[in-house]
């Protein structure tokens, strides 16, 4: 995807942004036991997507990062990744 397309699809997922050439979204939560439970949920999504992002727990905050490796860009599989995670 070109920078345009990835500006056009980052208005169909609310608070994600295109940070060096990655998806991210950092979400805040409440304690770091719901920062866990939150990650095991993504996890779940992105084993069924077998698409995986990088995670960094941080306390109460989780930030996602989401890259399709083998294309070495975002693509399409990125944005649905992140729609589904969105709907958690």
């Amino acid at each position: 995807m070109d920078n345009t397309q990835i500006n056009e699809k980052l208005k169909e997922v609310s608070g994600w942004e295109m940070q060096d050439g990655h998806l991210t979204k950092t979400y805040q939560l409440d304690d770091f036991n719901a920062s866990l439970k939150f990650v095991n949920a993504v996890g779940e999504l992105a084993e069924k997507a077998d698409h995986h992002p990088d995670i960094l727990i941080q306390y109460n905050n989780v930030k996602l990062s989401l890259r399709t490796h083998d294309q070495d860009s975002i693509t399409e599989k990125d944005f649905n990744l992140a729609g589904k995670i969105e709907q958690l």
